[in-house]
């Protein structure tokens, strides 16, 4: 049952992630934290916990995370993330 609204949550990551030529040049931050996508999922490569992340950085809710994975999962539907492969003639 959490898993389906995780999923829903998911969606709306554009009330959540912006782009702005003026904050950090562009890059997808975090609405009203400045805080941008790619720090974050560094913080979750080198083992951060969701709530270690929270702690830290107190202006992040659990929808803003949730947020980023939808972001994500947006940019690799639409090839952003990966090569496609070459066509062939």
């Amino acid at each position: 049952m959490e898993y389906n609204i995780y999923i829903c949550n998911m969606t709306n990551w554009k009330e959540n992630i912006i782009t702005d030529k003026d904050i950090l040049l562009g890059k997808p931050v975090i609405k009203d934290a400045r805080l941008s996508v790619d720090l974050l999922i560094g913080l979750l490569t080198q083992g951060w916990s969701e709530k270690q992340i929270l702690y830290n950085f107190p202006r992040l809710t659990q929808n803003d995370l949730q947020a980023i994975f939808g972001y994500i999962q947006e940019c690799m539907k639409d090839g952003l993330l990966y090569e496609l492969p070459k066509q062939t003639a």
